[in-house]
């Protein structure tokens, strides 16, 4: 693809399994280090492929792209999420897109129109509360849904909760000071972020007082349900303490942890 870029003329893109962005990791590179148009769909991308196993289910390749230079990596919540993404990756001629989607069917997620236009800036808040959150949950792909499910469950209980998707970090960074801030306000310490990838990454959005859930092992071989079961995520989400979050027959694959 990057050939094809290179001599002009097309767009080029292609598609795979998130997973075997490993075998292209060096073209990627050089499409970012050349700033050439080119766009990398990935699909399957997360222990949610289910009984492919641990050698199919990306946990680290998600961090690999993000922290790739000049590289504008997307994680889409939903058909809406995809079809900013794409239109980004169209109007992006600087340097490559990434599109990480997942195997699995996910709910579509009301917005306004002002939430519409803000999905552009790369996060934005998709449900707030009413005056200053308590709590921030930070969350991307299939696993927005999760987020706000857990938010209805915690405002049930009485607590403020924001949920922020962010399917492109790299867009977020790039906006103001005063945008970020109004997404993720610095007085606002107890936020959580949701990912089935690599924890690591998060730390930089939920700070040093933050939790992250994600994965710290490799997944297991089981039935998606199984293996990204939730069922103990709200209760465990507003424990100030660390707190381990497991779900049989996967149950080293998932750690709630900071």
């Amino acid at each position: 693809m990057n050939g094809i870029a290179l001599h002009g003329g097309l767009v080029p893109y292609g598609a795979t399994f998130l997973i075997f962005m490993e075998y292209m990791r060096n073209s990627i590179r050089m499409a970012s280090l050349m700033g050439q148009q080119v766009i990398y769909v990935f699909t399957h991308d997360s222990i949610g492929l289910g009984e492919d196993g641990p050698t199919h289910q990306p946990i680290e390749q998600l961090t690999s792209l993000r922290t790739t230079p000049n590289l504008n990596t997307w994680r889409p919540c939903d058909a809406v999420e995809t079809a900013a993404a794409w239109d980004a990756a169209i109007k992006r001629h600087s340097g490559p897109t990434a599109l990480v989607l997942s195997r699995q069917n996910l709910p579509h997620q009301q917005r306004t129109k002002a939430q519409l236009a803000s999905i552009q800036n790369g996060a934005y808040v998709l449900k707030d509360s009413e005056g200053t959150p308590e709590l921030i949950l930070i969350a991307t792909g299939s696993e927005v849904a999760l987020a706000m499910d857990a938010a209805d469950e915690l405002e049930q209980q009485g607590k403020a909760v924001r949920v922020v998707s962010m399917p492109s970090a790299y867009r977020f960074n790039g906006q103001d000071a005063e945008y970020r801030e109004s997404v993720l306000p610095k007085a606002v310490t107890k936020r959580i972020a949701i990912e089935a990838a690599h924890a690591d990454y998060w730390y930089k959005y939920v700070g040093l007082d933050g939790r992250v859930i994600g994965m710290t092992t490799y997944g297991e071989s089981a039935p998606a349900g199984i293996c990204s079961s939730t069922s103990a995520l709200p209760s465990t989400m507003w424990s100030n303490k660390p707190t381990n979050y497991s779900a049989k027959p996967c149950q080293h694959s998932v750690a709630f942890y900071g």
